[in-house]
């Protein structure tokens, strides 16, 4: 497989303080990782340009733009909400984000590569149609997503989220458009208690008990999303890749290990092969224990590229 790795150097300048579990350490824990293991050779690398107004307006309400853009500090701290607040280098690394799932969107579509992993922060998935919040300030997958349909032959995308934390921002901007199926796997209950009783047939919830392992994802994960994917037949898979739900990780209670990630990817591309053409473009959400956190998506990243 033709792999890309899409990142910035500023991604890892954006910094909401000592002892926040979403810390630039995130991005070097998994590129030291990729490089010890000679993964990072085997990738096709990519720096990202910024997405422009126009692009994160696709997902998100001008107010909600606006609201990142004023609150962006020149100097010291400010916060979005108590779990979210930015440095001097946090917008241009939200705008870095977001742009790097659009133009691995575009290499994926145009047949440069295969598929595409964005490491990426701050991550997206919890950001709203009208609302930042959750350490997310753009939801870069559902941006990705909506960019896709603009394309010619993407008529229908599906956005698959096994992150920890329920993908409230993904289901409440694709709420009402079944072009896009939202299929997230998650610990409930739990934060962020939004949008998980969401009601449509392209919304697919898939809550899990404190405490649940590798059988009962898995279980899930067969029973609801392949249904869901044959059903729905998209022409490009988007996935939110959390890694959170591994079993090490302090802010959840799932017991996850790196093999589940390595299934569930796998499963991802195959549904790919048979129904989008191999196309999947993935990003980094979630996950903060940072051993944990880079051996799951060095696992992650050597499926999707095929080894």
């Amino acid at each position: 497989m033709r792999t890309g790795y899409f990142s910035h150097p500023t991604c890892q300048q954006h910094d909401m303080g000592a002892g926040h579990p979403e810390s630039p350490q995130r991005l070097r824990a998994i590129e030291n990782q990729l490089q010890q293991s000679g993964l990072g050779q085997d990738l096709i690398h990519f720096t990202p340009d910024k997405a422009q107004f126009a692009d994160l307006k696709l997902a998100h309400s001008p107010s909600s733009i606006n609201l990142v853009h004023r609150t962006a500090p020149k100097e010291g701290q400010a916060f979005l909400d108590g779990d979210t607040s930015m440095n001097p280098f946090s917008l241009d690394a939200a705008l870095l984000a977001a742009g790097a799932g659009i133009a691995a969107t575009d290499a994926v579509v145009a047949g440069e590569l295969d598929n595409a992993f964005c490491a990426v922060r701050p991550p997206g998935h919890h950001a709203e149609h009208d609302l930042p919040m959750g350490f997310c300030l753009f939801n870069n997958i559902a941006i990705s997503a909506l960019h896709a349909l603009q394309q010619e032959g993407i008529e229908s995308v599906a956005i698959l989220d096994f992150d920890v934390h329920h993908g409230n921002g993904s289901v409440d901007i694709f709420a009402d458009d079944p072009r896009v199926l939202v299929c997230s796997s998650y610990q409930h209950p739990h934060y962020p208690m939004r949008h998980h009783d969401t009601q449509a047939q392209h919304i697919i919830h898939c809550p899990l008990d404190a405490g649940s392992g590798s059988q009962e994802f898995r279980q899930i994960i067969e029973q609801k999303w392949l249904r869901a994917l044959q059903w729905h037949k998209p022409d490009m898979i988007f996935i939110s890749a959390g890694f959170d739900a591994h079993r090490l990780d302090p802010l959840a209670d799932l017991n996850l290990h790196e093999d589940d990630y390595a299934w569930v990817t796998q499963l991802i591309l195959d549904q790919a092969q048979s129904h989008a053409k191999g196309r999947v473009v993935s990003m980094l959400e979630g996950g903060y224990h940072l051993q944990a956190l880079a051996t799951s998506a060095q696992q992650h990243i050597k499926i999707l590229r095929g080894l």
